[in-house]
Formats: C-alpha cells, structure tokens, sequence
C-alpha cells in the first residue's frame, strides 16, 4: 500500500480514536462506569503498537496458520459454552482477573477472513458448476462450525456476521452467480417459513425451538413497533441533541449499554448532527479506501482478506447506527472502533495491520 493510502486509512483511525475515548469518557461521567476510559485507552495504545511492529512476515505467518488458529477459535468458542461466564443471558466472554473480558467470537471474525482466504487461494477450480459448487460447500461448512457454537451462546449478531465475510469472499472470487442466486431464493423461502411458524403457531414454535429462543426472536424483532426502553431512549436522545449537541458528559437520558452497542446514541446526544455528519463522514473516507486499495493489490491473498474485513466493518458500522436510529433490529453489534471493548479493538487493529502493511518487509 503506497503512502498516501495508508494515510487515509490511519487518519481515520487517530479520529476514531479520539472519539471514540471522547464519548466513553462522557458515558463515564454520566453513568458512573469505572475504568473503561483507561481500558480503552490501553487497548488502542496496543492496537496502534501491533501495526506499528507488523510486517508481510507477520501475514504470512497468520496466513499460513490460518487451519490451527480455526481449530483453536473454534475449541474456545466451545469451552466458552461450558466454562464462559453469563452476562445478560450471555456466556459470549471468558473473564481474566485483572485484566477484563476475552470474547473469542470476536477474534473468531478475523480467523475466518483468514481461513476463507487460504481455501480460496489454494482452491484449483475448473471453472464448471461442480467445482464451484463444491468450493461454495467447503466455505459453508467452514463458516457453520463457529456459526453453530456462537448461536448458542447466544449471539445471533455475529453469526449473521459470519456468513456476509465468506458469502463477500466468495462473491469476490467469482464463483457463478447462479450459485448465490439459489442461496438467495431457498433463504427466502426458509425464513419466510420460519416467520410464519414464529407468529402463527407460537405454542408450537416454543415446544420446538424453546421460550429463550422464542423470547431472542420477539427482542429481535421489537424494532417493528419502536418498542422497548434502548430503543425509545436512543431516539429520544439523538433527536433531543439539535445541531450541536449537549456537550461532552451531557447526556441526558439513560441509554443502557451505552458503552457498546449505544455508543453512537451517546455521541450523538453529545455532539449533535453536526458532530455526526463528521463522524459519518470519515467513517465513509474510511471504507472507500479500503475498497479502493482491494482493487489495485495484485496478491488474491490479500485481496481476498481486505474483502472479508471491509464486508465486516461496513456491516457493523451499517448494522449499529441502523439500530440506534431505529431503522434495523437490535443485534448486539457494535459501532468498529467507538465502541467499548478490549476483544474487538485488537481484532479490528489486526486486521488493519496486517491489510496496511503488507509490503512492509520485515527488519
């Protein structure tokens, strides 16, 4: 990646970063949560150190790893399930004295961008429907073992993320499209069914599938009616801000989870539309370069693996202000890089380490 792109990815970055400490000091102020704004600030400070000391040896490595670090991600996810400890009906994060919370599933994203990535790599395809057919089977198969294990966690939101990384690279590869035509139609027709079944037969639905899975579903679908207090309150806090906002630690309606998955209701409330036309606007400078720099890379490696990540950085960032503002359902994903969160700020900087400095050689 030559100079000036890098730049317009790591600017974007070092604002991401102010904000992001900026609004969790706020909800520090206001909700009297303690120590998140220097965990956060560690966090970054190690993200910035891993691309600072990363290199093309380093993506290799990872590259190369990528089948012992998926059986790896996937026995964490597994052990999380007996050993993991519950928050909010949740066993999604091993608990570190000390230290904080490890969620694996997070981590897991960018194994599989780099697992999909090797399979496709060394794929030898014919170029006929069997073998693409054939490659679009081993990447499902691929994509549903962690799928199964963070559903039952349970955590719908990266599940969903999951599949939209391997169906974006397989997309980018160029298997036929008539494949993903099929996909389309049959997961159509399955979640037509499903929904039927969910609002037309709900004793039945409950013997089956059970009343925590019956429950996840009704949440999950509570944006329909603009129901329930995140969403009421996330709203009433964006269109109370105005132009410029309340100012930092001025929040003045309680939004639950605003660390995470309402941090954008938050900064918002803080700063106003104007504040979020900013925002928004580097988050697109952003992404554009991403996109930009997986069309010039001649190495389908990295190609591939800048088209995984960017697909999961534009759906998350798509994802969670839809939900703050009402416009999608609530997931459970968080805002790349403003958000709280030790495991998905180092995954992310991962991520971009390796993409940025991929013809760094190493010293």
């Amino acid at each position: 990646m030559n100079n000036k792109n890098k730049y317009l990815i790591i600017f974007p970055l070092l604002a991401f970063f102010i904000t992001s400490i900026l609004t969790i000091y706020s909800i520090s102020l206001t909700n009297n949560i303690n120590n998140i704004i220097t965990k956060q600030f560690i966090w970054y400070l190690i993200g910035f150190l891993i691309i600072i000391f990363t290199n093309k040896k380093n993506l290799y490595f990872f590259f190369n790893k990528s089948f012992g670090l998926y059986i790896i991600g996937n026995l964490l996810l597994f052990l999380l399930l007996i050993f993991g400890t519950e928050i909010n009906g949740s066993k999604c994060w091993f608990i570190i004295p000390k230290i904080g919370s490890f969620q694996p599933s997070e981590f897991m994203k960018i194994i599989l961008i780099l697992m999909n990535a090797k399979i496709l790599y060394n794929y030898k395809n014919s170029n006929n429907f069997k073998d693409d057919f054939k490659l679009f089977f081993i990447i499902l198969l691929i994509t549903l073992i962690p799928s199964i294990l963070t559903f039952l966690e349970p955590d719908t939101g990266m599940v969903i993320i999951y599949f939209l990384i391997s169906f974006s690279m397989l997309y980018a590869y160029g298997i036929r499209r008539s494949i993903f035509i099929i996909l389309i139609i049959l997961s159509i027709l399955l979640i037509g069914s499903f929904l039927y079944f969910y609002f037309n037969y709900k004793s039945n639905f409950i013997d089956i599938f059970g009343t925590s899975f019956f429950y996840r579903i009704d949440r999950l679908l509570d944006w329909t009616n603009k129901s329930g207090m995140q969403l009421n309150n996330a709203l009433a806090s964006i269109k109370a801000a105005g132009l410029i906002g309340f100012g930092i630690g001025n929040t003045p309606i309680y939004i639950p989870e605003a660390h995470t998955d309402f941090i954008f209701s938050v900064f918002s409330s803080n700063f106003g539309l104007f504040g979020v036309l900013i925002l928004i606007s580097i988050i697109i400078v952003f992404d554009i370069n991403l996109l930009y720099y997986s069309t010039k890379v001649n190495d389908k490696r990295i190609k591939y693996i800048i088209i995984g990540y960017t697909t999961m950085i534009i759906y998350q960032q798509i994802q969670n202000i839809g939900m703050n503002i009402g416009l999608l359902p609530i997931t459970g994903i968080t805002l790349p890089f403003i958000s709280y969160g030790g495991s998905s700020l180092l995954s992310y900087m991962l991520g971009i380490a390796l993409i940025i400095n991929y013809n760094k050689k190493s010293s």
